[in-house]
């Protein structure tokens, strides 16, 4: 076979140019005649949803050739009342880029021409034949915008497969009869709400909303990329992963690509834990992403993914991604190696830390002690994705407390809610060995800040719950009467207990759609929403006449039954049959514990949640605030939460 001279040609920058370099590209590297394809090669532009006004980008992929592909060249068109070509990105390896407005050759070019609605893009293999694009490589990534007055619904990329100078294919030891699918871009209408500050998840589905369009910001800096070490139950992986900076809406984002299929061959079926470490970023973003495929090899291992940054670490259990509900809403026929897992942390954007600011500026005595931080789990697939924004056990991520700021100086962490309130989500502080992280545990991802918030209260001065009460008041979880008291020994309603349990678990929303029918709890009462929180968490059940008698006092009985439900959520191991009896008849009151509520108290004996006053439990008596306030923190301690 003829081989190029090393010095490339020159050609000039113009669209002829272009053109010639496509029939250059037969005489470098000549055909073998008689060597028929079996079947036609396959190329598929992704099919994908943008909004009005922002980006989307289109990967083009060869999905089959038989021989691997030496030379291309293709002209694009489109519909330029509502789309407009950003640019095009090379994705072959060791490809060599330049547009028109570029000097020198390359074996990659392109040119767009967003007035006429078209871009042409060649290829040529100027090594021989030696570099060829092989199946499932992707050839070239489409950057595409939907113009601002775009109306909503679909246009197609469309290429004219029978004029040879816009779609034309060589293989390595043939010409290529190449075949187009996809190109379809669905535009839907802009947003104008301003976005979703990510506090409250779509009720309804453990693994997150619907279906969504993917939205590219442009990066405002080229992207650097290196190889980067990762983890593997401790011990280092060394160029098992890639790292990409750039900067995004004024935002450093470094984004680790795991090679996957490495890291599977490497793990077996003992993986426990994937460690993505990346540190000297500051307070840039830092996201990982691996694919659905290896998602699944480490749910199958009971693995976690840890992704480890400058301004916090998350620690996310592959089973609580719930891959397998991810690939039903992409659809059952989406190879799981094509979806990819995004995990990320992102320092919150400022419009977030001037709400935040905004919220303890209106609250007593409070700071913000660290700026917010956003985490987050995204599943992408051919443009579209869904938003994994809940778990069923609580998830494990931290936030890095300030050069200089110990943990004594924050009282708990908060979530911003859409209503522009904070409220607790439970926290607790490690050491470390220069700067003190606030550990925060959640059944949601959100947007989450760290403040101080110290409370007293004249009247637990001298009081036994004194501890309790204060700490959890500095919490956001229980409230007093009036200024500067607390009425510890007051009985608590059952609404009241069922509101403080919440906010300890730092469950602000339902988890479902399941909506509660109680006769006596009426649209607007205050307590509304806690009521149809705690029914969709299983913690309440009302009476058998559909009542939940929300202001009637609550008994110690029927506290401890709600708190025993709550055990199963944060982990705790409840008394069994054979435990029961026993850890009940050692109370001299024990006769009184009613059948329906034996198996609830016994519980709470067994996690030391409840000790009972001069050897009785006094499970008929109502319970105080200040009893509430003790409870709540030991469940919360117990369970490893604050």
């Amino acid at each position: 076979m003829f081989q190029p001279k090393k010095k490339r040609p020159r050609i000039r920058k113009t669209m002829s140019g272009l053109i010639a370099l496509t029939l250059l590209s037969s005489l470098i590297l000549p055909n073998v005649a008689g060597a028929e394809p079996v079947e036609p090669s396959q190329v598929q532009f992704a099919n994908v949803s943008v909004q009005a006004g922002e980006t989307v980008h289109v990967p083009v992929v060869l999905k089959k050739s038989y021989f691997g592909v030496k030379a291309y060249n293709m002209q694009i068109d489109y519909d330029t009342s509502a789309l407009e070509i950003v640019r095009i990105t090379p994705k072959s390896i060791n490809a060599i880029t330049t547009s028109p407005n570029e000097e020198g050759v390359a074996d990659f070019q392109y040119e767009i021409r967003n007035a006429e609605g078209w871009v042409r893009i060649i290829w040529v293999d100027f090594s021989g034949g030696n570099n060829p694009i092989v199946d499932e490589q992707q050839m070239f990534d489409i950057e595409i915008k939907a113009k601002n007055n775009a109306t909503p619904g679909t246009k197609q990329l469309s290429v004219d497969q029978t004029d040879s100078e816009h779609w034309h294919f060589t293989n390595v030891e043939h010409e290529s009869y190449t075949q187009l699918s996809g190109g379809a871009i669905t535009i839907t209408a802009a947003n104008s709400g301003g976005g979703n500050s990510g506090s409250t998840p779509n009720p309804g589905s453990s693994s997150g909303g619907s279906v969504s369009p993917v939205v590219t910001p442009v990066p405002s800096t080229p992207a650097a990329t290196k190889g980067v070490d990762i983890y593997v139950n401790g011990q280092k992986q060394e160029q098992s992963a890639t790292a990409t900076t750039a900067t995004v809406n004024n935002q450093v984002t470094t984004t680790i690509h795991v090679d996957n299929d490495k890291v599977i061959n490497q793990i077996g079926s003992g993986l426990r834990t994937l460690l993505l470490p990346m540190t000297g970023t500051g307070k840039g973003a830092v996201v990982g992403e691996l694919n659905g495929k290896l998602v699944k090899t480490m749910q199958g291992s009971s693995a976690e993914v840890v992704i480890q940054t400058d301004s916090g670490t998350y620690t996310l259990p592959a089973n609580q991604i719930q891959i397998d509900q991810v690939m039903n809403k992409f659809g059952s026929a989406v190879p799981m190696e094509d979806v990819t897992i995004q995990i990320a942390i992102v320092p919150s954007a400022a419009s977030k830390q001037t709400a935040i600011q905004s919220a303890a500026d209106k609250m007593q005595n409070t700071t913000v002690v660290a700026a917010p931080v956003d985490f987050e789990v995204k599943a992408i697939w051919n443009g579209q994705q869904v938003n994994v924004d809940r778990f069923n056990a609580y998830v494990e991520r931290s936030i890095t407390l300030p050069e200089g700021v110990g943990g004594s100086k924050i009282t708990t962490g908060v979530v911003l809610q859409p209503d522009g309130s904070l409220l607790h989500v439970p926290t607790k502080v490690i050491k470390g060995n220069g700067q003190d992280s606030a550990i925060i545990n959640s059944l949601t991802n959100s947007t989450y800040a760290l403040i101080y918030h110290p409370a007293t209260f004249s009247d637990v001065t001298n009081h036994w719950s004194r501890d309790d009460v204060q700490d959890l008041a500095s919490r956001l979880i229980v409230q007093g009467t009036g200024d500067d008291v607390f009425a510890p020994d007051q009985s608590i309603t059952r609404a009241e207990f069922t509101a403080v349990l919440l906010r300890g678990l730092g469950l602000h929303s339902p988890n479902n759609t399941e909506t509660a029918s109680f006769t006596d709890v009426k649209t607007g009462a205050w307590y509304e929403d806690e009521v149809q929180t705690a029914v969709s968490y299983g913690l309440i059940s009302g009476y058998a006449d559909d009542s939940f008698r929300p202001n009637s006092e609550i008994s110690r009985a029927e506290a401890l039954t709600i708190v025993s439900r709550a055990m199963k959520l944060v982990g705790l191991a409840q008394a069994d049959a054979s435990e029961t009896t026993s850890l009940i008849s050692s109370y001299s009151d024990s006769a009184k514990v009613q059948a329906w509520a034996a198996e609830s108290v016994a519980s709470a004996i067994k996690q030391d949640l409840v000790e009972g006053a001069d050897g009785k439990l006094m499970t008929e008596a109502d319970i105080s605030r200040a009893q509430s306030a003790a409870i709540v923190k030991r469940l919360l301690q117990k369970a490893g939460l604050i």
